[in-house]
């Protein structure tokens, strides 16, 4: 049994030793044939997109197009178009190819030894780092510098996670922490120094809040087009950066007034009440920690900043408004002579006929209806309303245009507008009113009392002219000024007056 076990043990060595034999005498064996590589690669026709996301395409993938916004990206693959990084850092591995153009905008670049761009490189508002030997085939533009780059890279996350989400403050950035404290110090000064016209903001915000929002919202809609119709005109662009400035300190005023008033909501202070500045310290601090908060909660935190945008900016408007009328309060009723105290019709009818005077009163009654009717009667009468003039001057237009809609003869380009001006000067000098001011009983006078002459009457029209071009503000100033008299009527000295219906022409 063991030689039988003996005998098949040496047969299967003499085999593995003629195998070997044969083997070396074949030489070593070819190594196997290399893979190529398009055949581990996966390619895909579609675009890549990426917002606020990083994104990495591996090597031996492949994609038509690359975009990433808010992110970074690094590319070991291969890109058969564009690849497009904006606010983001991009790197370029070493078997990274790029049959298009490189481009990165708000952020720096980076390219391996070995990585290929077939066409342009275009860095802008951060640096490029590649190798000596590296060499796009387009056109190779960087505009800025590596130290611009990481700044830019520091608002990526502030962005995918703060502008994305809908809230201005990132709780885990740690330099917003330092704008946030910069805007409490600022602030806080603001409050300190300006503590009247702060409270008097506050004031408002806590007795009129429907009020003030409906006010901010406004001033936001007709600040755009107010400030695009001054720099349209010639004159009126001087008055924007006015505008601008006023709009910008009223925001900020408002902005430590809303933060007040919503401490001084949460402690239950009436407006009245807080006289000290350790009082308004302590409410402005506490709005200015809830507001805060606010500011880091999703789409709440935009949500906050609008809101609190629109009540600080009506509160600012309205609190000015209190201020210049009470800088300048309206003037005093004048007190009218015992003739015009009766009315029109007394004041009209003839007088007791006297038997001794001979004269028949039927002679009388005319000359004392026209000494009755003098201008100097009529600049003792109230002022017109801002209402009745914008009344008068729209029927006006309505007539002047029914005219030149029905007269051939001023069928040309910009004649309504000398029309209409013809018009005005003819009427204020004959009867010193048009027919619209005649319908809603007003007339033009000059400020000593006397009738309108035709000179007054044409420099009244061209300054008109001025007050309207520079966006009606000539025409409202009316509304603010003491005696109701706008830009034109201040030039040419004159009134305008409401008088009863029954007053003579």
């Amino acid at each position: 049994m063991n030689r039988r076990r003996m005998g098949f043990l040496a047969l299967l060595l003499a085999l593995a030793i003629g195998k070997t034999a044969n083997l070396a005498a074949q030489g070593p064996a070819p190594p196997p044939p290399p893979v190529p590589e398009l055949a581990t690669t996966q390619f895909s026709d579609s675009a890549v997109l990426r917002v606020g996301q990083d994104y990495t395409l591996r090597a031996g993938n492949a994609v038509r197009e690359l975009t990433v916004i808010f992110g970074n990206a690094t590319i070991e693959g291969h890109v058969e178009g564009d690849v497009v990084v904006l606010l983001g850092k991009a790197e370029l591995s070493p078997t990274a190819v790029v049959d298009g153009s490189f481009v990165v905008v708000g952020g720096n670049a980076t390219a391996a030894a070995g990585a290929r761009v077939d066409r342009d490189v275009v860095v802008v508002g951060g640096g490029f780092d590649a190798p000596a030997g590296f060499t796009p085939g387009g056109q190779h533009v960087v505009v800025g510098s590596a130290l611009i780059g990481r700044r830019l890279d520091a608002l990526v996350p502030w962005m995918t996670r703060g502008l994305l989400w809908g809230r201005p403050i990132v709780p885990d950035l740690v330099w917003i922490w330092w704008i946030v404290g910069g805007f409490f110090l600022v602030y806080l000064l603001l409050n300190l120094v300006f503590d009247h016209p702060v409270r008097a903001c506050a004031a408002t915000l806590a007795h009129k809040p429907l009020t003030t929002f409906m006010v901010g919202l406004l001033v936001l809609l007709l600040a755009g087009p107010v400030c695009a119709l001054l720099a349209v005109s010639i004159i009126g662009i001087a008055v924007v950066p006015f505008v601008l400035c006023a709009l910008a300190v009223g925001g900020i005023v408002g902005k430590v007034s809303t933060a007040r008033w919503i401490g001084m909501s949460i402690a239950r202070w009436e407006p009245e009440l807080e006289q000290n500045r350790a009082q308004s310290l302590f409410a402005f601090t506490l709005g200015f920690g809830v507001i805060t908060l606010a500011y880091m909660i999703p789409v709440l935190g935009f949500v906050t900043w609008a809101l609190l945008g629109v009540f600080g900016l009506g509160a600012a408007a309205l609190a000015s408004i209190v201020a210049y009328r009470r800088e300048n309060p309206a003037p005093p009723p004048r007190e009218r002579s015992p003739e015009l105290r009766q009315s029109p019709s007394t004041v009209m009818s003839p007088p007791t006929p006297d038997v001794g005077a001979g004269s028949p009163p039927s002679q009388e009654n005319p000359a004392m209806a026209r000494a009755s009717a003098t201008g100097a009667d009529l600049a003792s009468f109230p002022k017109a309303a801002f209402r009745d003039r914008l009344a008068a001057f729209v029927l006006d237009v309505f007539l002047v245009f029914f005219v030149y809609q029905a007269l051939d003869i001023f069928r040309r380009d910009n004649t309504i507008f000398l029309l209409l001006l013809a018009y005005h000067i003819g009427f204020w000098t004959w009867k010193g009113a048009t027919v619209g001011g005649i319908i809603c009983q007003l007339r033009v006078v000059r400020a000593d009392g006397a009738p309108l002459r035709f000179a007054d009457a044409l420099v009244r029209g061209l300054s008109g002219i001025f007050s309207l071009l520079v966006l009606g503000i000539g025409c409202l100033w009316m509304l603010r000024d003491p005696e109701r008299q706008t830009w034109h009527d201040r030039i040419a000295g004159t009134y305008v007056v409401k008088v009863p219906r029954n007053w003579p022409l």
